[in-house]
């Protein structure tokens, strides 16, 4: 129930009532749980009554019993509303806890919808806020016509519009080659990496006569697998569209996700070339907002990288960085390398390493096998860092980072010469300190 706005609040109508989840929402929170308890009783209770016996397995039942109340007490306990410049979040039984989020701070807004809650129409909202867990700022569950209005709510008050304020229509600027993603993962560097593993191994088993060797590569690969078919899973049908409220991408297989990213929040752009896509001209784009995971976020969120391009064509990545970062500049220009004593500091890396940097933004290529650059807009910069070991001191070359407030990416200028580092230092703080004024921050 809405109440009438306020006559002087900018924000428009506020939510006066406290709002519960969806009643379902326990049946796909714990879901998974139940499911893994009832496949370890299953075997057990099959034996039973093929064999005529009558063991009743009464602490599995007791445990199964628990996951089920679990659910539904934080169900009941669970409530939540947007109230004035904030959303509020209230759960806890025994140890109740208060969760407030400034909507000014919401840095993207996701929909995700598990396999189980797209059976059942429903959907997590899961708010991305500097300095809060994603585990902490989320309501799993609610109906998706309900996930759909409150995303459109959230980041409307988030740009100070008024709530009902319906979301813009977005305009597709990229869609993701299924086929080529598949390709991708198949020859990446760790598919490659394992390939040359297995090899290896397999080889030494057969010198030695030892076939237990190939056998203990198992594990490696088995968890090398699940890593690459999760990221497959996440990112399938992936497609980018921009809009007045930010980035919108959508993605993913059995689990889907719709995320918003509001422009202005992005704190780091990456580009990434792997050695093994260079002869088909391969890139991948990522961008990273400022958030904290957390362990209660699950493993799904801490796999998503916010992929923009997860592989695509160079030129595809570079129109679409400059839709996201204007007038960024993702190749080197020239004199940007390092100096030629470096080969003895970075044998691997040398020829990958370059920095550059104009008013708006800091640019630094990094890598050995897999070549990265990363722009971070100074405006974002959080701390300049100058690092310099004995090596580095001895050879007269330092390293610069600009840090950001995002997931740990940073704009490293490895093996600089010492002066230039130093020279650095100072013009960009001046110049990160000139960003952030001109954009209010």
């Amino acid at each position: 129930v809405r109440a009438a706005p306020r006559g002087g609040d900018t924000l428009g109508a506020e939510r006066e009532r406290w709002a519960r989840l969806h009643p379902l929402s326990p049946v796909v929170r714990f879901g998974r749980a139940v499911a893994g308890l009832v496949i370890v009783l299953a075997p057990n209770t099959i034996a039973s009554v093929v064999g005529g016996g009558s063991h009743v397995p009464w602490g599995e039942l007791v445990v199964l019993a628990a996951a089920v109340v679990a659910g539904v007490v934080y169900w009941l306990v669970t409530r939540w509303r947007v109230h004035g410049n904030e959303l509020q979040i209230e759960t806890g039984l025994v140890r109740r806890r208060s969760i407030r989020v400034p909507l000014s701070r919401i840095q993207a807004v996701d929909l995700v919808r598990p396999l189980l809650a797209r059976f059942l129409g429903l959907a997590e909202v899961r708010v991305d806020v500097a300095g809060h867990g994603a585990g902490d700022t989320r309501l799993a569950y609610v109906g998706e016509a309900e996930a759909q209005r409150i995303r459109a709510e959230l980041l409307a008050l988030a740009h100070g519009l008024a709530a009902g304020t319906p979301p813009p229509p977005g305009r597709r600027i990229f869609e993701l080659d299924n086929a080529r993603l598949v390709a991708a993962m198949t020859i990446g560097s760790t598919a490659t990496a394992l390939a040359v593993l297995f090899a290896a191994g397999l080889a030494v088993g057969i010198a030695l006569g030892v076939p237990g060797v190939v056998a203990g590569l198992a594990p490696m690969i088995v968890v090398a697998v699940m890593v690459a078919g999760r990221h497959l899973l996440a990112e399938f049908e992936l497609t980018v569209a921009e809009a007045p409220d930010g980035v919108r991408v959508q993605s993913g297989l059995l689990q889907t996700q719709a995320e918003t990213i509001p422009y202005g929040r992005v704190q780091a752009l990456r580009l990434l070339q792997p050695v093994t896509w260079r002869p088909f001209g391969w890139v991948r784009l990522e961008i990273d907002v400022a958030r904290r995971l957390e362990r209660s976020a699950g493993p799904e969120q801490a796999l998503l990288s916010r992929a923009l391009v997860p592989v695509g064509r160079v030129d595809q990545a570079l129109a679409l960085a400059g839709r996201v970062m204007p007038g960024v500049r993702l190749d080197p220009p020239p004199g940007s390398g390092v100096p030629r004593r470096a080969l003895v500091r970075a044998p691997l890396s040398y020829w990958n390493l370059a920095a550059w940097h104009d008013d708006d933004y800091v640019c630094a290529r990094t890598g050995r096998l897999r070549r990265s650059v990363v722009a971070v807009p100074l405006a974002k910069a959080q701390s300049l860092r100058l690092a310099q070991g004995p090596a580095l001191r001895a050879l007269r070359l330092a390293n610069l980072h600009a840090d950001t407030a995002g997931r740990g990416w940073s704009a490293s200028l490895l093996c600089r010469d010492e002066r230039e580092a130093e020279a650095l230092l100072g013009a960009l703080a001046a110049r990160a300190r000139r960003a952030r004024r001109s954009t209010g921050g």
